[in-house]
């Protein structure tokens, strides 16, 4: 029976030798027991040969494996990197999670036929991580005997592109790699982007594609193939050619969750911390993942919370970078004596040129002192790297101002109703409206899942709606410039929805630019959209914006995602303006006021009439402009004279205007009706047009003042001395 274990135990491949493996057996500790065994009893001449014969064999066995092991190892592949050789270095980064992708590449790998994986996910989300973790687990002998001995060599398919000018330089190239493979036996090549191998060698004269190289070779199985793709080029390239897609297995790499994103940060934390010499925080890792969830919607985890860590370690290095002090002026030193050395050397006073060389030797012999010092100083240094550091980032990336609110600003928010009652006058609602907006977004206690703000602006025509929007434009990121104003009048026809979102696939202008609405908000995620005059579009628009007030997201005909929940939504209207402008004008105090409420009821009725209930449902705030009265018209024309001011004083003019000048322009500018606009009119014909011919006639001059003043009805420029 002993002899039998014994046979048994020193056969390495059999089935029983493998069973008590996985079971964890010390099959060692028990063949020192039965050799014990033996040894105590008078030994079988017979049983000697047999077991002489075996252990030979075994060894014999063992020294061709590993003869074999270092061949395979020797084996020179052109074009390309050896990932096992790498995991074996340590160069790889750890592969953190995504155990079900691996244990599934390694299902697909031990498969007898059709054992090609591809790796199918969005870009970032770790599809060659996966295989990293695979040429790991091969390395520490976390897979299967099959794939025990197995090297995953990944393949540089442009370098084998590059520079293959004849007909034939690529399929020699390709060829030689895939002997090479099939000599090695045990090489399982990886294909990142393996969408380019359609196409990839083949030219005008019709030589033969990648593609079409390995298509034979896949299906008899002489080799295998992990390959990596996007969803859309594996639509586009792979699924086409139904040949080739039966020869690969996909293997869906989803993205990870913001949980599972911050233990891969952790995984990386030391690789990270060691490359930048920062010390990287959990609050870091923790914002990294969620800032990265929230605010960088076009990308997917875990590659852009790397990139944020990345880049705040790198940014926290340069900022805490200072140079050895005191070395330029060291340097300027040796240059002098270098002179002043090669002057005495030629005028043969060789004492004063070796006087010369014993300074140059000091003042080196310090510069390296004093860089030594820094280099010491330097590594002692702490830097670390936290929440706030990663915000910064998505601030700059985006424009959002995710970083901690400073005094300032936290006063110039307080203060934001002044700021927008500068430019728009008379209409406390609507200001009171939108600054409440701002403020709940920048404190963090807007729903999360919405824009900041959405409202319809109605009221009379000239009475500052889209004022307003330009304002708080201006407010929030210091340029009226950085609104996306829309003009629903160019938006009419049922065909024109996709100008907002773009071309749908098959239509002309589906390659070109994206959508006017789409590609606007993508690059500008941070601003304040104006829907301009909305009772003008087509009804197929308003379908669009259900989405965008109710979800804050929108996608373009291309199928990105559009995020909108940063954005201030603002939809202008004249709808029951010219019913309001039926009921009776000029009355002033209580009378106003409830003339106000009855234009507010009238544009109301008039609104539910013109919209859907369930868009109406989903603004925020629908919000009625007041009239501007006599007296708000004297603050409109302050408004207007002062950008004039300012245009004439950069051309070196200085103007006054008299309250008599500003009594007329209001007398014949005012207009309950219309708003502001005959105001800004008549200033332009009554001002503009008679300073312009007075310049340009050398009457008014730069460097000159001149007074405004009204007289006999008319406006008139007097020189002031």
């Amino acid at each position: 029976t002993e002899y039998m274990l014994l046979a048994i135990l020193l056969d390495d491949d059999s089935v029983a030798v493998r069973y008590l493996r996985r079971m964890h057996v010390n099959i060692d500790e028990i063949l020192s027991k039965i050799d014990s065994e033996i040894g105590e009893t008078k030994p079988d001449p017979a049983m000697e040969e047999y077991f002489d014969n075996l252990m030979s064999g075994k060894m014999r066995r063992m020294g061709q494996a590993e003869s074999r092991q270092n061949a395979r190892s020797a084996v020179e592949i052109p074009y390309g990197t050896d990932l096992t050789q790498k995991a074996r270095e340590g160069k790889l980064d750890p592969v953190i999670g995504r155990r079900k992708e691996i244990d599934k590449v390694v299902q697909i790998l031990s498969r007898r036929t059709k054992n090609n994986p591809v790796l199918v996910g969005e870009p970032g989300v770790g599809k060659s991580a996966v295989v990293e973790g695979l040429a790991q687990a091969i390395v520490n002998g976390d897979v299967p005997d099959l794939l025990a001995d197995k090297i995953v060599f990944s393949v540089d398919l442009p370098g084998m592109l590059a520079g293959a000018r004849y007909r034939g330089d690529f399929e020699e190239r390709l060829k030689d790699c895939l002997q090479a493979v099939q000599a090695s036996g045990n090489i399982i090549l990886f294909i990142d982007e393996i969408h380019t191998i359609v196409g990839a060698g083949s030219g005008a004269d019709n030589s033969m594609d990648a593609a079409n190289i390995l298509k034979p070779m896949l299906a008899r199985g002489e080799m295998q193939t992990i390959g990596a793709t996007t969803l859309d080029e594996y639509r586009k390239y792979i699924e086409k050619d139904p040949a080739l897609e039966r020869r690969f297995t996909p293997v869906n790499v989803e993205q990870p969750s913001v949980s599972e994103t911050i233990e891969i940060l952790r995984g990386l934390r030391d690789k990270y911390e060691a490359h930048h010499k920062v010390t990287i925080t959990e609050d870091a890792i923790t914002a990294a993942a969620n800032l990265s969830d929230r605010y960088i919607t076009d990308r997917f985890l875990p590659d852009k919370a790397i990139d944020l860590i990345d880049e705040a370690a790198s940014r926290a290095r340069l900022d805490s970078y200072v140079g050895p002090g005191g070395i330029r002026e060291l340097e300027e030193e040796i240059r002098r004596l270098n002179a002043e050395k090669n002057k005495a050397a030629r005028k043969d006073h060789f004492d004063v040129a070796q006087e010369c060389l014993s300074k140059i030797r000091e003042k080196q012999e310090e510069i390296e002192r004093i860089r030594e010092d820094w280099r010491t100083n330097r590594d002692k240094k702490h830097i670390s790297i936290g929440a706030e550091e990663v915000a910064k980032i998505v601030a700059d990336w985006t424009g959002i101002p995710v970083v901690k609110l400073t005094e300032e600003e936290s006063s110039r928010l307080l203060h934001l109703e002044e700021e927008l009652h500068k430019r728009v006058i008379g209409q406390e609602e609507a200001v009171s409206a939108v600054a409440k907006a701002i403020r709940r977004a920048r404190a963090g206690l807007k729903d999360p899942g919405r824009p900041i703000g959405s409202f319809i602006f109605v009221g009379p025509t000239g009475v500052g709606k889209t004022e307003l929007s330009k304002a708080l434009a201006a407010a929030m990121f210091g340029d009226e410039r950085l609104l996306i104003r829309l003009d629903m009048s160019e938006y009419m026809e049922k065909h024109s929805v996709s100008k907002l979102i773009g071309a749908p696939p098959g239509y002309v202008g589906y390659e070109d630019a994206g959508g006017q609405l789409t590609d606007k908000v993508r690059h500008k995620p941070y601003s304040v959209v104006l829907f301009d005059e909305i009772e003008k579009a087509h009804p197929d628009v308003f379908n669009l914006l259900l989405q965008i007030l109710d979800d804050g997201r929108l996608t373009d005909s291309k199928g990105r995602l559009v995020d909108f929940k940063n954005t201030v939504v603002i939809l202008t209207s004249n709808v029951g303006a010219a019913r309001a402008g039926e009921m009776k004008l000029g009355f002033t105090g209580a009378a106003q006021t409830s003339e106000y409420e009855d234009m507010k009821e009238k544009i109301s009725e008039e609104l539910k009439k013109q919209f859907r209930p369930e868009f109406l449902n989903r603004v925020d705030d629908v919000i009625v402009f007041h009239r501007l009265t006599r007296e708000d018209m004297g603050k409109v024309c302050d408004l207007f004279l002062s950008s004039l001011i300012s245009r004439l004083e950069s051309r070196g003019v200085k103007i006054a205007v008299s309250e008599a000048a500003k009594d007329l322009l209001i007398e014949e500018g005012y207009d309950e009706v219309y708003g502001a606009r005959p105001l800004r009119r008549v200033i332009q014909r009554r001002m503009e047009d008679v300073l312009s011919e007075e310049i340009l006639s050398d009457h008014i001059r730069a460097g000159q003042k001149v007074l405004a003043d009204a007289k006999d009805g008319k406006i008139v420029f007097v020189p002031i001395r």
